[in-house]
């Protein structure tokens, strides 16, 4: 089984291009609402919620675990691979981010060698992003750029009104006068305001799609390891397991609403 784990709802803009690419196999879907966002949190914190929704997926049976939470990817991914992926137990189970394949994709779209970033506070603080695609192109310039009310106010269904439109623009004014030609939106959150963030960067700026990338991410590696691929359950009728630490019914309204499907209600879990 594949779980996606996300600070809250946000990472529902991944599962929703990963069940398209790759339908037939299970998922789970867990959002620790109930302590998002993580954004404003320390390390620390980030790291020990992140380990404890990872122990919780591999004890309901999880083979590959997908962080599709760029703050948990930028602080706590590489803490807890360390963690819960050693010895034999490396070769049965992995676990993933979102980060790496956004840095993939937007170093090779990139022709000015002028990229932006948002994100939350702890996500832009840790400079994951600018550390990896330096790694890929030491030339490329990174501009980034926090936007810490945007994860509540997409969290509260407020991203529709115009003081959520007001508050974008003026996070995005200072990015805008780079001048560059691609915008990571580094929190999963984010991509439910893709529109908006197009309609003011303009079209000289890609703005990239997160889920998209790290479908097609995924589905790539899925194929150079057959190993993994092997393991993970495909069952008949698939199935489609919905986790949250807060209430379960306004995950099941937003899931459905951004799924553009039907679901069960959502299991209330403790972590």
């Amino acid at each position: 089984m594949i779980a996606l784990f996300d600070s809250g709802i946000g990472g529902l803009t991944v599962l929703k291009p990963v069940l398209k690419e790759l339908p037939q196999y299970d998922y789970i879907y867990l959002g620790d609402s109930a302590r998002s966002p993580y954004g404003p949190r320390s390390p620390e914190t980030i790291k020990k919620f992140s380990e404890e929704a990872v122990e919780y997926l591999f004890n309901r049976g999880v083979t590959l675990i997908i962080f599709a939470c760029n703050t948990a990817s930028s602080v706590a991914l590489r803490h807890v691979q360390q963690k819960y992926l050693k010895g034999d137990k490396e070769q049965d189970r992995k676990i993933l981010g979102v980060l790496i394949p956004l840095a993939e994709e937007v170093t090779k779209q990139t022709k000015t060698n002028r990229v932006g970033v948002v994100g939350t506070k702890a996500t832009i603080s840790s400079q994951s992003y600018n550390s990896e695609i330096h790694k890929i192109n030491p030339e490329t310039k990174v501009y980034s750029q926090t936007c810490p009310l945007l994860v509540p106010i997409i969290e509260e269904s407020w991203h529709t009104k115009p003081e959520a439109t007001s508050i974008l623009r003026k996070y995005l004014k200072p990015l805008k006068s780079t001048n560059i030609d691609t915008l990571i939106l580094g929190c999963t959150h984010y991509p439910i305001m893709h529109k908006d963030f197009q309609k003011y960067m303009g079209k000289k700026t890609k703005v990239f799609d997160t889920g998209e990338v790290v479908a097609k991410s995924l589905a790539d590696y899925l194929e150079r390891h057959p190993e993994i691929e092997k393991k993970l359950s495909k069952s008949t009728p698939k199935k489609r397991i919905f986790l949250t630490t807060d209430d379960p019914a306004k995950m099941k309204t937003f899931a459905e609403k951004h799924l553009g499907q039907k679901i069960k209600m959502p299991e209330k879990i403790t972590l």
